[in-house]
């Protein structure tokens, strides 16, 4: 039933507030784009003053064991809500913000630079581009195909069974990368000024 509710009715809204924290992201990262080299030269040494002023959370011993230990746990946390969650409470939403706030804490406990290898803005845009398209695609295949009737090449799966849910799982995933990349996004536009 729980299944049944999520892929029938609930998908659509998580379709469209996928594309609205999306469409919120691009929006904030267009506003905050610079194009002249001297804005962008003003811009980065406006950063390293603000940066100078705080203690570098990134060589604090204490800070990296808690970025490792936690940030793992939570990490791991994420996958489990975000896998779980068409047997139980849990989903996208709620996996990817627990995986973007773990991303977050390792962040803060090694600086930038590790995630940038990563997740750069490049990898960042396209990986959320594919995972919104394949949200839309397969929400749009599986109503299609639900409101008129006609087979469809997804079983219903079996219930208790984690691989087994059909089109939820996939769909789960989708939006817990988009959640997860964009909570990172939205930290790393404020606390740096870019992704």
């Amino acid at each position: 039933a729980v299944a049944g509710m999520i892929l029938d009715y609930r998908a659509f809204d998580t379709l469209g507030e996928s594309h609205v924290l999306f469409t919120a992201l691009l929006v904030v990262t267009i506003m905050l784009r610079l194009d002249s080299r001297n804005q962008r030269r003003e811009y980065e040494d406006y950063y390293q003053v603000r940066f100078e002023r705080y203690y570098p959370t990134e060589k604090d011993p204490v800070m990296r064991l808690t970025g490792v230990v936690h940030g793992c746990l939570i990490l791991l946390f994420g996958v489990y809500i975000l896998v779980n969650g068409h047997l139980g409470p849990g989903g996208g939403f709620s996996g990817g913000a627990i995986i973007g706030a773990g991303l977050i804490l390792y962040a803060i406990a090694f600086g930038f630079g590790r995630l940038e290898r990563l997740l750069n803005l490049r990898t960042f845009r396209v990986i959320c581009l594919v995972a919104l398209c394949f949200y839309s695609v397969s929400k749009c295949y599986s109503f299609f195909c639900g409101a008129n009737g006609l087979h469809t090449i997804f079983s219903p799966g079996t219930p208790g069974r984690i691989l087994s849910a059909g089109l939820i799982l996939p769909l789960n995933v989708a939006v817990g990368i988009v959640v997860a990349c964009t909570m990172y996004g939205l930290y790393s536009i404020f606390q740096r000024g870019r992704i």
